[in-house]
């Protein structure tokens, strides 16, 4: 069971990013969020403060304590996260970064609606910047979270597929799954090491923090 995060604060970005190809349409992912709300209500449960930066998901997290600050566009979160690491008067313990970043953006997205009766039509796509990047940078003293979804997973895809997130973004932890419904699988990586695993969201998200509970309050002693 993960110990007491009371006066913890929690940061957690969770759920889908936009990014726009013209005035009305977009390309996005088929995150929930289910998980980044699932993390933030464990959290409060166990003390903490908890923020959360969440994107266009189908239901927004409504839960009484707990700072919701909305986004929609990949542009968004790139500012909210800035904006939040930088402020003065907090300093968050753990951050979560779960939200399904768009990796691509469109190179020259149309400020008008694209007419729908085209034969074909063409985008072409550039990469984005990696947020989880940037993270550490802003927020040097936080336990940093990352996570690392695939199609399917297994211990030695949890390992290998979560190197860079460690050794480029510098990551504590992070959390290796797959969004199959069926035979959900995640993983708690630590460097090379695993150090749990768990079949539902539900209980991958209390190894979870049953890991970085009791590794902020090891800091405390």
């Amino acid at each position: 069971m993960a110990e007491s995060l009371q006066n913890k604060k929690i940061l957690i970005t969770s759920g889908p990013t936009w990014v726009p190809i013209d005035d009305v349409r977009v390309i996005s992912n088929i995150s929930t969020g289910e998980l980044g709300q699932t993390l933030a209500r464990k959290s409060q449960g166990l003390g903490a403060d908890v923020t959360m930066l969440e994107g266009p998901v189908e239901k927004r997290l409504a839960l009484e304590g707990v700072t919701i600050k909305p986004f929609k566009y990949y542009s968004e979160l790139m500012t909210l996260l800035r904006d939040e690491l930088s402020r003065n008067d907090v300093r968050y313990d753990a951050i979560f970064h779960a939200a399904a970043v768009s990796d691509y953006t469109i190179q020259n997205p149309s400020t008008t609606k694209m007419k729908s009766d085209e034969p074909t039509i063409q985008l072409d796509l550039i990469p984005l910047p990696k947020l989880i990047r940037s993270i550490r940078k802003l927020a040097p003293k936080s336990l940093i979270i990352g996570f690392k979804l695939e199609s399917d997973m297994n211990e030695e895809l949890a390992v290998s597929s979560t190197t860079k997130l460690f050794s480029d973004a510098y990551c504590d932890l992070v959390l290796a799954n797959t969004l199959k419904e069926q035979n959900y699988l995640g993983y708690v990586v630590e460097n090379q090491t695993i150090l749990a695993s768990a079949e539902s969201r539900a209980a991958v998200a209390d190894a979870l923090l049953d890991v970085v509970s009791r590794k902020l309050n090891a800091q405390d002693k």
